[in-house]
């Protein structure tokens, strides 16, 4: 047999080193992640840094898909065609953990990157508003009490509000930030007017009052600049980064802001996370040296905090320093169904 009908055996087995070498997951050199948009321009701002400190490095591969499509993306396997990372604007849940299991995605790693809020936003050119929990249930829901929901304007919802029609351009259903807002949200304005929870509460209205705007916050947020009656739904530091045009919309009094939020007294407050395969650490290049990069910028003054995310508490911060330092697999008690 000559050369050329043996070459496409040698190339295999060059891959299958090369495969063996990088632990069995392929050959990749970029560091990939998916997920979540709230924590997207966090990790696109890692991303910047690694490469201005690695020049020779690969540019990391980042997708905005919404944690839902991304917790699937990165559940679905361990390996060279999989994410080594999914952004999160919630905690797994159970059911994910589970499904990543059942696909060899058996360690993962938790990080708690800060904090972030559940914004409700308003062009500044638009009415002010200031809304409760139970009126964003009775203007949202699908059928508030068992019934459709006929309410057009907020004055239907509360005749102290104004009398503007309900238009609300929020997240679609793989987002963990509308999955977010059921929970911080939704839920609680149920039980204040129904003295229920349950899935039930959670069924937004689909004849136009509330619109789904896809997982691009900015879209949501130049929809309110055209739209100045209308309110926005995303994460607190698209609010925080539109501050000149846009304006907060008070929950139950509290205002969304940096010391709300971090003080836990906005209803909206929520942590935002990383997950990682513990299986990918050690074979793609420069996927330890990005954690730690994050690590690095998520206190006060760093280049997250200006870019938007809320430190955590020092104790938070140092156990997800130590979470990545140890590469400590998630412990799946206390993970919400």
């Amino acid at each position: 047999m000559g050369f050329r009908q043996l070459l496409p055996a040698i190339l295999l087995l060059l891959a299958a080193c090369h495969d063996q070498a990088s632990g069995g997951l392929g050959t990749r050199d970029s560091i990939s992640a998916v997920g979540s948009s709230t924590v997207y321009p966090f990790t696109t701002t890692v991303a910047e840094q690694y490469l201005a400190a690695n020049v020779d490095a690969e540019p990391p591969v980042i997708e905005e898909t919404g944690t839902g499509a991304g917790m699937r993306l990165f559940c679905a396997g361990v390996g060279a065609a999989y994410p080594d990372i999914v952004d999160a604007s919630r905690r797994i849940r159970l059911s994910e953990y589970r499904n990543c299991a059942a696909h060899g995605v058996d360690r993962l790693v938790e990080v708690q990157l800060g904090l972030d809020g559940i914004a409700i936003g308003r062009s500044r050119a638009g009415p002010p508003i200031a809304l409760t929990p139970a009126q964003l249930y009775r203007a949202l829901a699908q059928a508030p009490g068992g019934r459709p929901n006929t309410a057009r304007r907020w004055s239907d919802v509360d005749p102290a509000l104004p009398a503007s029609q309900i238009l609300v351009y929020g997240p679609p259903a793989t987002s963990g930030t509308r999955d977010a807002f059921a929970e911080l949200i939704l839920l609680p304005g149920c039980r204040a007017v129904e003295g229920r929870s349950g899935p039930a509460c959670t069924r937004l209205r689909e004849d136009g009052a509330y619109a789904d705007a896809g997982e691009n916050d900015n879209l949501i947020v130049r929809k309110l600049s055209a739209n100045p009656a209308a309110l926005g739904i995303f994460g607190w530091s698209y609010l925080a980064e539109n501050g000149g045009t846009l304006a907060g919309v008070p929950i139950n009094g509290v205002e969304p802001t940096r010391a709300s939020i971090s003080a836990g007294r906005y209803p909206g407050a929520r942590p935002l996370f990383l997950y990682v395969k513990a299986a990918h650490l050690a074979a793609v290049p420069g996927l330890r040296t990005f954690l730690r990069l994050y690590a690095a910028n998520w206190g006060d003054g760093g280049a997250l905090a200006r870019r938007g995310l809320i430190p955590a508490s020092p104790a938070v911060q140092a156990q997800s320093l130590s979470a990545i330092q140890r590469e400590t697999p998630l412990d799946p008690m206390g993970l919400p169904s």
